[in-house]
């Protein structure tokens, strides 16, 4: 199993080379660690020559000799890069575009993030365009030059690193904002629910694919200030002061302040920042009117009223989906909400396909295991939030 995984198959070929570390002293030895490369190539004598230019240095090398070889392995494997030949076969055998392979793995949100070394002997201005357009990262053309391929592959894989270190630094992020939500039993899983109704509502309204990831990123933070809120006045049974009201104001621009020193967020803040402003211009922290709310702020906060009312709580029974469509229209005609944009979200909450979506996220099984690492994380960012509001 252990060979089958190393050559990405379980044919009778090779395993890949035993990575052996660079000798001190090496020209290219490069401190990057053990760095995971995956060969593509439907030629067994093209993905030797790339292995013999790579085995001296720090690497994990697997191989794939076509396009769902390749795809099943990303499934399994953590890969910080891919080499593949222009030429990549499909399922059947027959030869097809590496092209398209790089369209898969870059549309895949789990995997879009890998760079992709695209080798090959077709000569051409219009084919080195068409492979970088297909979402690959660089383009060699063969005969492959041992220190350029070398000096290439180094230079994409500290790029990987810093993109690995800004994930770690955003998944750090989202966990702060789950140990919020596990701050409040009843919540369940309103974070999951919120993200999957203001893309299904963004989805309905045309948005491109950078508002729907803005979206689904806004439903885990946007109360990521309330970090800041002491629990007393967060889950406090009677009415609020005037000065735990200003308080509990605060965690929108407080939020905001934690996720801007983050560039891929950006899109997000206004989620963060204007998501209980009202249409009418009475809503906080910034008492925005109209269409000078943001529009996925406005979204966002739809969905999460809609799931606060849906939702039982210790106060009130959950409401059936009618009647709160019906609260939501009501909140529309005096003012509160976008009367456009409550008209389509009823339409949408209706739809039996997001309905049995919703209510499988309503569930706590839906939720996959973490890793100790993570649930780590979450209970050492709650102890800290604990001591910080002491």
């Amino acid at each position: 199993m252990e060979d089958a995984i190393q050559r990405g198959t379980d044919a009778e070929v090779p395993a890949a080379s035993v990575p052996v570390l660079a000798p001190a002293g090496t020209p290219w030895a490069d401190p990057l660690g053990r760095a995971t490369i995956l060969l593509v190539d439907h030629v067994d004598l093209n993905r030797q020559l790339i292995k013999g230019i790579l085995k001296a240095g720090p690497y994990r090398l697997l191989e794939a000799r076509s396009q769902e070889e390749a795809l099943r392995i990303l499934d399994r494997e953590p890969v910080d890069l891919i080499i593949s030949e222009w030429i990549v076969s499909d399922w059947s055998g027959n030869p097809n575009s590496g092209l398209e392979f790089c369209r898969r793995v870059k549309s895949n949100r789990r995997t879009h993030l890998i760079p992709i070394l695209i080798v090959t002997s077709v000569q051409g201005i219009e084919n080195e365009v068409a492979g970088l357009e297909s979402g690959a990262d660089e383009f060699l053309v063969k005969p492959l030059q041992p220190a350029v391929l070398r000096t290439r592959i180094r230079s994409m894989l500290r790029n990987k690193r810093v993109v690995d270190s800004l994930e770690e630094a955003e998944t750090i992020l989202f966990a702060l904002a789950q140990t919020i939500e596990q701050r409040d039993k009843e919540t369940g899983n309103h974070c999951q629910r919120l993200a999957a109704l203001s893309v299904a509502l963004g989805s309905a309204i045309g948005l491109p694919d950078e508002d729907l990831l803005a979206l689904h990123r806004g439903g885990y933070l946007h109360d990521i200030g309330k970090i800041a809120v002491p629990d007393a006045i967060l889950f406090k049974r009677g009415e609020l002061t005037g000065e735990e009201w200003a308080i509990m104001r605060s965690h929108t621009w407080k939020g905001e302040e934690i996720c801007r020193p983050m560039r891929s967020l950006r899109p997000v803040l206004p989620i963060i920042r204007n998501h209980h402003e009202r249409w009418d211009g009475s809503g906080y922290p910034d008492g925005l009117k109209g269409e000078d709310i943001p529009l996925l702020a406005r979204i966002l906060q739809l969905a999460d009223i809609y799931d606060a009312l849906i939702s039982r709580r210790s106060y009130k029974e959950a409401f059936t989906v009618e009647d709160a469509i019906a609260q939501l229209r009501r909140e529309a005609e005096i003012g509160w909400r976008d009367p456009e944009l409550v008209s389509v979200f009823c339409e949408v909450v209706r739809l039996p396909s997001l309905q049995a979506k919703f209510n499988e996220a309503a569930l706590p099984a839906a939720v996959p295991p973490e890793s100790p690492e993570l649930t780590s994380m979450r209970e050492s960012l709650l102890r800290m939030s604990q001591q910080l509001l002491k």
